[in-house]
This record gives structure tokens, sequence and C-alpha cells, in this order.
């Protein structure tokens, strides 16, 4: 597929911008907290566009296998934040390998009528009877609460992603890759421009409570640019220059509000990051947070807007 190499061309140059201007950047500033940041930020990001393109080159399956991947991973770190209660070890365990299984199962079998209700409907309903048959009622809200957010934000929005490949859209057909690479790409670029924008320009903070960092400059102007970004994209996607400006603009408006979801949950636990899967930028839901809640809605957008 010439447009995926061409994708990929165009991401690699990117970086190697990136790495260039950070490598000219601690010539200058060596013991810069920016300029260590920038180029430890640069690492972890050829290390993601490495991954996602040899799942995207593996097609449907490779794309399902990885994200199924990151739903565990990123289960594995919500459970360790989540005070555990021995009266809910049936439950979890049968979040990770029921629920998460599943619905990985059912995306393969392209059933979209189960798969979008699988989790919000009987994944809701079957998680707190599971753990109330043990009879243990102490923090019985906040232990079940935890368990469903879990369940809808690492397994059901992460799994529309995979999903966005089987979406029947004429004209588009064996594309759906680069759907999955759209919404990568403009989701994670708005963290990397607001990053950006928030450190050289940023006065006003969002929600200093939640996240010191994010500031309205920072926003607008990665909002913005990332739109521009995936205007600029619009050749990879079934959408026109505007519409796909549009769409990338609601995907980072979704991922920025998630993000501070995430940030909320954190700061309710006391917690920096989620993990240490990346030394110095967290886990896995650190790196994934601006995807969880633009999937399922950039999906359903897609999906009643271009797909058959």
């Amino acid at each position: 597929m010439i447009d995926l190499w061409l994708l990929f061309l165009f991401a690699f140059g990117c970086l190697t911008l990136a790495t260039v201007a950070g490598g000219l950047m601690r010539r200058r500033a060596p013991g810069s907290e920016f300029v260590v940041d920038w180029n430890a930020r640069v690492e972890v990001w050829w290390g993601m566009v490495v991954v996602l393109g040899l799942a995207m080159l593996a097609g449907f399956w490779g794309v399902l296998l990885l994200f199924a991947f990151l739903s565990f991973a990123a289960l594995r770190e919500f459970v360790t934040i989540a005070h555990l209660d021995r009266a809910d070890h049936w439950a979890w365990a049968a979040v990770f390998f029921l629920a998460l299984p599943v619905q990985y199962g059912l995306i393969a079998a392209d059933w979209y009528g189960l798969y979008s209700i699988f989790l919000p409907v009987y994944g809701l309903v079957l998680a707190p009877v599971i753990s109330v048959l043990s009879g243990r009622t102490k923090r019985f809200l906040a232990r079940i609460g935890a368990l469903q957010m879990a369940m809808m934000v690492c397994i059901y929005c992460v799994s529309h992603v995979p999903a966005l490949v089987l979406l029947d859209i004429p004209g588009y057909e064996g594309r759906g890759v680069l759907l999955v690479a759209f919404l990568v790409l403009v989701t994670q670029g708005s963290d990397v421009l607001q990053y950006v924008f928030g450190r050289l320009y940023g006065r006003h903070p969002i929600a200093p409570a939640l996240s010191p960092r994010k500031t309205w400059e920072g926003f607008w102007g990665g909002t913005f640019s990332a739109a521009v970004l995936g205007a600029m994209l619009w050749w990879i996607t079934p959408f026109s220059p505007l519409a796909a400006a549009l769409l990338a603009f609601v995907s980072v408006l979704l991922g920025f509000l998630s993000g501070l979801v995430m940030s909320a949950i954190k700061r309710d636990r006391g917690i920096k990051d989620w993990g240490h899967a990346f030394p110095g930028h967290g886990g896995f839901l650190d790196r994934m947070d601006s995807v969880v809640f633009a999937a399922p809605v950039f999906f359903h957008l897609v999906r009643y807007g271009w797909a058959v």
C-alpha cells in the first residue's frame, strides 16, 4: 500500500527532525529540563512509531493483537491503583480473562451489533453481580466503580481503534489501517504540540489541581495545530480536507478531556504516573490517555458518516 509507506516516510521525517532538534538543543543547553524531557519523549515516539508501523504492515490482525495487548497492559496498570479487595478477585479475573478476549473476539468477527453493547450492557451488569456474591459490602460502590471504569476505558474504548480497520467505506476498501494511523497521529501529535506550545507560551493553567502543565495557550495552540495536521493528512482518509480537520479537532478535544479525567484518577490515588513502562514518561495509560475517549467517538462519526 503506497499510502502507508508514504505515511511512514512522513512520520520518520518528522521524528528525524525532532531528533536533530533535540541534539542541537542539547549542545546549547545540556542541563535544561525542557531539553532532557524533549529528547526522552523523542525516544519514546520512535518506539511507538516502529511498533505501530509493524502492526499496520501486518494488517488487521497485527493491529488487533497490538491493541489487545495494550488493553491488557492498561488493565494491569489500573488494577495496581484500584485498592483490590479479596472479594473482587473473581470479578477482576472475569474482566481480564473473559471480558477482554470476548470483546476483541467480537471485533475480529466484525459483529458490530454485539461488540458495541457487550461491555456497556452485559459487562456493567455482570461485574458487580460477580463481586456481590462474595457478600462483602464494605466500599462496594467505590470498588465496583473502579472495576467498571477500568473495563470501559482499558477495553471498550481502546478496542474501537482496531475496529476502524473493518469499516466498510465505499472506495476505501483495504485501507482501514490508515484510519488507525490518522487517529493516532492527530491525538499523539496534539499531545506533542500542546506540550511545546505550553512550555513556550503557557501562562494560564487550565486545571492546576489536575495537571499544572496544561495551559490554555498550550491547549489552543496544540488543538488548532493538530486540526491543521489532520487536514494535511486528508489524503490517507476518505474525508475531504475540511472534514479531516473537523474530525481531528473533535478527536483532539476528546483526547484532552480524557487526559484530564485520567489525571483526576491519578491525583485521587496520589500517584504521578500510571506505571513505569516508559522510563521518565509513565506507563501505557499515560501514553494512551489521549486516545481512549477519542477512539469510540471517532469510530462512530466515521461509521455513520462514511461507512455503509
